[in-house]
Protein backbone atom coordinates (compact mmCIF):
# COMPACT_ATOMS: atom_id res chain seq x y z
CA UNK A 1 0.00 0.00 0.00
CA UNK A 2 1.94 3.34 -1.28
CA UNK A 3 0.70 6.07 1.42
CA UNK A 4 1.49 9.95 0.60
CA UNK A 5 5.37 11.22 1.45
CA UNK A 6 5.79 12.86 4.96
CA UNK A 7 7.60 15.72 2.76
CA UNK A 8 5.21 18.16 3.57
CA UNK A 9 5.37 17.50 7.51
CA UNK A 10 5.03 20.76 9.43
CA UNK A 11 5.20 23.17 6.85
CA UNK A 12 2.39 26.22 7.04
CA UNK A 13 0.13 26.10 4.93
CA UNK A 14 -0.55 27.43 1.23
CA UNK A 15 -2.48 29.45 2.56
CA UNK A 16 -0.46 32.05 4.56
CA UNK A 17 1.39 32.83 1.19
CA UNK A 18 -1.89 34.17 -0.79
CA UNK A 19 -5.02 36.74 0.48
CA UNK A 20 -2.94 38.77 2.90
CA UNK A 21 -1.76 41.94 2.32
CA UNK A 22 1.12 43.24 0.80
CA UNK A 23 3.02 44.26 4.46
CA UNK A 24 2.33 40.48 5.32
CA UNK A 25 3.86 38.65 2.73
CA UNK A 26 7.38 38.94 3.17
CA UNK A 27 6.64 38.13 6.85
CA UNK A 28 4.49 35.14 5.55
CA UNK A 29 7.37 34.23 3.41
CA UNK A 30 9.74 34.23 6.49
CA UNK A 31 7.85 32.09 8.65
CA UNK A 32 7.52 28.80 5.65
CA UNK A 33 11.18 29.53 5.11
CA UNK A 34 12.26 29.26 8.89
CA UNK A 35 9.67 26.25 9.34
CA UNK A 36 10.54 24.63 6.05
CA UNK A 37 14.38 24.52 7.82
CA UNK A 38 12.84 23.08 11.20
CA UNK A 39 10.71 20.33 9.42
CA UNK A 40 13.47 19.66 7.56
CA UNK A 41 16.08 19.12 10.21
CA UNK A 42 13.30 17.38 12.13
CA UNK A 43 12.32 14.77 9.40
CA UNK A 44 16.26 13.99 8.71
CA UNK A 45 17.02 13.43 12.42
CA UNK A 46 14.35 10.45 12.28
CA UNK A 47 15.35 8.98 8.67
CA UNK A 48 18.85 9.36 10.28
CA UNK A 49 17.73 7.79 13.33
CA UNK A 50 16.60 4.48 10.91
CA UNK A 51 19.09 4.17 9.07
CA UNK A 52 21.52 3.85 11.96
CA UNK A 53 19.00 1.08 12.54
CA UNK A 54 18.42 -0.70 9.58
CA UNK A 55 22.56 -0.67 9.14
CA UNK A 56 22.96 -2.13 12.17
CA UNK A 57 20.90 -4.81 12.00
CA UNK A 58 22.31 -5.78 8.35
CA UNK A 59 25.77 -5.59 10.34
CA UNK A 60 24.55 -8.38 12.63
CA UNK A 61 22.77 -10.44 9.46
CA UNK A 62 26.17 -10.46 8.05
CA UNK A 63 27.60 -11.85 11.26
CA UNK A 64 24.43 -14.47 11.06
CA UNK A 65 25.22 -15.50 8.16
CA UNK A 66 28.57 -16.12 8.69
CA UNK A 67 27.94 -18.07 11.48
CA UNK A 68 25.03 -20.22 9.57
CA UNK A 69 27.24 -20.67 6.25
CA UNK A 70 30.23 -22.33 8.08
CA UNK A 71 27.92 -24.39 9.71
CA UNK A 72 26.69 -25.53 6.57
CA UNK A 73 30.09 -25.95 5.27
CA UNK A 74 31.58 -27.84 7.58
CA UNK A 75 28.31 -30.40 7.65
CA UNK A 76 26.77 -29.33 10.90
CA UNK A 77 23.40 -30.45 10.36
CA UNK A 78 22.28 -29.35 13.68
CA UNK A 79 23.83 -26.42 14.24
CA UNK A 80 23.21 -25.03 10.63
CA UNK A 81 19.19 -25.92 11.68
CA UNK A 82 19.47 -23.54 15.05
CA UNK A 83 20.86 -20.77 13.44
CA UNK A 84 18.64 -20.31 10.60
CA UNK A 85 15.67 -18.89 12.07
CA UNK A 86 17.27 -16.04 14.14
CA UNK A 87 19.61 -15.56 11.56
CA UNK A 88 16.84 -14.24 9.25
CA UNK A 89 15.80 -12.08 11.88
CA UNK A 90 18.06 -9.61 11.35
CA UNK A 91 17.10 -9.28 7.72
CA UNK A 92 13.22 -9.11 8.34
CA UNK A 93 13.43 -6.63 10.83
CA UNK A 94 15.46 -4.20 8.12
CA UNK A 95 13.65 -5.30 4.99
CA UNK A 96 12.29 -2.06 3.97
CA UNK A 97 15.87 -1.19 3.32
CA UNK A 98 16.71 -4.71 2.31
CA UNK A 99 14.44 -4.84 -0.63
CA UNK A 100 15.20 -1.83 -2.32
CA UNK A 101 17.96 -3.84 -3.84
CA UNK A 102 15.87 -5.84 -5.65
CA UNK A 103 18.70 -7.45 -7.72
CA UNK A 104 19.94 -9.37 -3.98
CA UNK A 105 16.65 -9.84 -2.04
CA UNK A 106 15.65 -12.55 -4.72
CA UNK A 107 19.13 -14.04 -4.20
CA UNK A 108 19.21 -13.58 -0.33
CA UNK A 109 15.55 -13.86 0.53
CA UNK A 110 13.47 -15.92 -2.57
CA UNK A 111 10.93 -19.01 -1.86
CA UNK A 112 10.91 -21.93 -4.16
CA UNK A 113 8.89 -20.77 -7.02
CA UNK A 114 9.76 -17.20 -7.00
CA UNK A 115 12.69 -17.58 -9.18
CA UNK A 116 13.69 -20.30 -12.12
CA UNK A 117 15.15 -23.53 -10.15
CA UNK A 118 18.39 -22.60 -12.04
CA UNK A 119 18.69 -19.18 -10.21
CA UNK A 120 17.38 -20.27 -6.82
CA UNK A 121 19.74 -19.74 -3.91
CA UNK A 122 20.36 -18.30 -0.93
CA UNK A 123 18.40 -19.12 2.63
CA UNK A 124 15.46 -21.00 1.74
CA UNK A 125 17.15 -22.94 -0.51
CA UNK A 126 19.45 -24.17 1.77
CA UNK A 127 16.40 -24.40 3.99
CA UNK A 128 15.04 -27.31 1.86
CA UNK A 129 18.37 -29.18 2.01
CA UNK A 130 18.44 -28.80 6.00
CA UNK A 131 15.00 -30.09 6.81
CA UNK A 132 13.71 -32.44 3.33
CA UNK A 133 16.67 -33.98 2.82
CA UNK A 134 18.61 -33.61 5.82
CA UNK A 135 21.69 -33.20 4.79
CA UNK A 136 24.31 -30.04 4.34
CA UNK A 137 26.19 -31.59 1.80
CA UNK A 138 25.89 -30.45 -1.47
CA UNK A 139 24.52 -27.04 -0.39
CA UNK A 140 28.86 -25.57 0.31
CA UNK A 141 28.34 -23.44 -2.66
CA UNK A 142 25.53 -22.25 -2.04
CA UNK A 143 26.29 -21.10 1.44
CA UNK A 144 29.24 -19.21 -0.59
CA UNK A 145 27.30 -17.47 -2.48
CA UNK A 146 25.15 -16.34 -0.05
CA UNK A 147 27.81 -15.00 1.83
CA UNK A 148 29.22 -12.95 -0.85
CA UNK A 149 25.28 -11.55 -1.43
CA UNK A 150 24.89 -10.63 2.08
CA UNK A 151 28.52 -8.87 2.24
CA UNK A 152 27.23 -7.10 -1.12
CA UNK A 153 24.03 -6.02 0.67
CA UNK A 154 25.88 -4.56 3.47
CA UNK A 155 27.69 -2.61 1.39
CA UNK A 156 25.25 -1.21 -1.11
CA UNK A 157 22.83 -0.29 2.28
CA UNK A 158 25.09 2.49 2.80
CA UNK A 159 23.89 4.19 -0.46
CA UNK A 160 20.06 3.62 0.14
CA UNK A 161 18.38 6.82 0.37
CA UNK A 162 15.82 6.45 3.58
CA UNK A 163 13.09 8.79 3.18
CA UNK A 164 9.69 9.15 5.48
CA UNK A 165 7.83 7.22 2.36
CA UNK A 166 10.50 4.66 2.64
CA UNK A 167 9.58 4.55 6.17
CA UNK A 168 5.93 4.77 6.21
CA UNK A 169 5.19 2.14 3.48
CA UNK A 170 8.14 0.04 5.40
CA UNK A 171 5.98 -0.42 8.55
CA UNK A 172 2.98 -1.06 6.73
CA UNK A 173 4.61 -3.18 4.00
CA UNK A 174 6.07 -5.59 7.20
CA UNK A 175 2.60 -6.16 8.68
CA UNK A 176 0.50 -6.33 5.17
CA UNK A 177 3.38 -9.44 4.27
CA UNK A 178 3.10 -11.34 7.45
CA UNK A 179 -1.01 -11.14 7.04
CA UNK A 180 -1.61 -11.47 3.56
CA UNK A 181 1.26 -14.27 3.17
CA UNK A 182 3.04 -15.57 5.95
CA UNK A 183 0.91 -16.56 7.13
CA UNK A 184 -0.33 -19.34 5.46
CA UNK A 185 3.46 -20.70 6.73
CA UNK A 186 4.77 -20.34 2.79
CA UNK A 187 7.90 -18.47 3.88
CA UNK A 188 9.44 -21.39 5.89
CA UNK A 189 7.93 -24.24 4.54
CA UNK A 190 10.31 -26.43 5.51
CA UNK A 191 11.65 -25.44 8.95
CA UNK A 192 8.27 -24.03 10.22
CA UNK A 193 10.27 -21.32 11.99
CA UNK A 194 7.82 -18.62 10.58
CA UNK A 195 7.50 -16.74 13.51
CA UNK A 196 11.05 -15.97 14.19
CA UNK A 197 10.01 -14.36 10.56
CA UNK A 198 6.37 -13.38 12.29
CA UNK A 199 8.17 -11.19 15.13
CA UNK A 200 11.09 -9.83 13.62
CA UNK A 201 8.69 -8.00 11.07
CA UNK A 202 6.03 -6.93 13.88
CA UNK A 203 9.78 -5.78 15.61
CA UNK A 204 10.94 -3.88 12.37
CA UNK A 205 7.67 -2.15 11.91
CA UNK A 206 7.42 -0.92 15.56
CA UNK A 207 10.56 0.61 15.26
CA UNK A 208 9.75 2.76 12.12
CA UNK A 209 6.55 3.87 14.35
CA UNK A 210 8.38 4.77 17.93
CA UNK A 211 10.65 7.04 15.41
CA UNK A 212 7.73 8.42 13.64
CA UNK A 213 5.36 9.16 17.34
CA UNK A 214 6.38 12.44 18.63
CA UNK A 215 4.81 13.79 14.73
CA UNK A 216 1.97 11.75 15.09
CA UNK A 217 1.13 12.41 18.49
CA UNK A 218 1.23 15.97 18.03
CA UNK A 219 -1.56 15.15 14.95
CA UNK A 220 -3.67 12.39 16.37
CA UNK A 221 -2.82 10.99 20.26
CA UNK A 222 -5.93 9.16 19.74
CA UNK A 223 -4.54 7.05 16.80
CA UNK A 224 -1.28 7.04 18.30
CA UNK A 225 -2.77 5.62 21.48
CA UNK A 226 -4.34 2.90 19.66
CA UNK A 227 -1.64 1.81 17.73
CA UNK A 228 0.34 1.34 21.07
CA UNK A 229 -2.33 -1.07 22.25
CA UNK A 230 -1.89 -2.82 19.13
CA UNK A 231 1.36 -3.48 19.13
CA UNK A 232 0.99 -4.59 22.54
CA UNK A 233 -1.71 -7.51 21.78
CA UNK A 234 0.45 -8.75 18.86
CA UNK A 235 3.67 -8.79 21.46
CA UNK A 236 1.35 -10.65 23.64
CA UNK A 237 0.50 -13.10 21.04
CA UNK A 238 3.88 -13.61 19.92
CA UNK A 239 5.09 -13.81 23.35
CA UNK A 240 2.80 -17.26 24.35
CA UNK A 241 4.83 -18.85 21.58
CA UNK A 242 8.30 -18.33 22.64
CA UNK A 243 10.12 -21.35 23.35
CA UNK A 244 13.56 -20.89 25.13
CA UNK A 245 15.25 -18.56 23.42
CA UNK A 246 13.13 -18.78 20.19
CA UNK A 247 9.73 -20.11 19.09
CA UNK A 248 7.28 -23.03 18.50
CA UNK A 249 7.27 -24.50 15.47
CA UNK A 250 4.60 -22.43 13.03
CA UNK A 251 2.90 -26.12 12.94
CA UNK A 252 2.47 -26.37 16.41
CA UNK A 253 -0.14 -23.31 16.62
CA UNK A 254 -3.68 -24.50 16.05
CA UNK A 255 -6.09 -22.90 13.41
CA UNK A 256 -7.85 -20.89 16.32
CA UNK A 257 -4.33 -19.59 17.37
CA UNK A 258 -2.92 -18.49 13.56
CA UNK A 259 -6.39 -16.88 13.26
CA UNK A 260 -5.94 -14.95 16.20
CA UNK A 261 -2.59 -14.00 15.27
CA UNK A 262 -3.33 -12.93 11.73
CA UNK A 263 -6.30 -10.82 13.36
CA UNK A 264 -4.20 -8.88 15.56
CA UNK A 265 -2.01 -8.22 13.08
CA UNK A 266 -5.09 -6.69 10.99
CA UNK A 267 -5.77 -4.58 13.41
CA UNK A 268 -2.37 -2.93 14.22
CA UNK A 269 -2.10 -2.19 10.39
CA UNK A 270 -5.44 -0.39 9.64
CA UNK A 271 -4.48 2.22 12.10
CA UNK A 272 -0.81 2.56 11.33
CA UNK A 273 -1.97 2.65 7.40
CA UNK A 274 -3.17 6.40 8.60
CA UNK A 275 0.27 7.70 9.62
CA UNK A 276 1.02 9.28 6.31
CA UNK A 277 -2.11 11.24 5.13
CA UNK A 278 -2.45 12.11 9.62
CA UNK A 279 0.94 13.20 9.86
CA UNK A 280 0.78 15.12 6.20
CA UNK A 281 -2.69 17.37 7.51
CA UNK A 282 -2.38 20.80 7.86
Amino acid sequence: MKLHTLSGVLLLSSSLLFGCSNSDQASSAEKVKETTSTSDVALKGVTDEYRIYAITEIEEFVKATEAFTTAVKNGDLNKAKELYGPARMYYERAEPIAEVFGDLDPKIDAREGDVSASEWSGYHRIEKGLWMENTTKGYEQVADQLMKDVNLLRAKVETVDVTPDVLITGAVDLLNEVSTSKVTGEEDRYSHTDLYDFAANVEGAEKIFQLLKPTLEKKDKEVSTEIDARFDDVFKLLNQYKKGDGYMLYTELTEAQVKELSQAIDALAEPLSQIGIITEAS
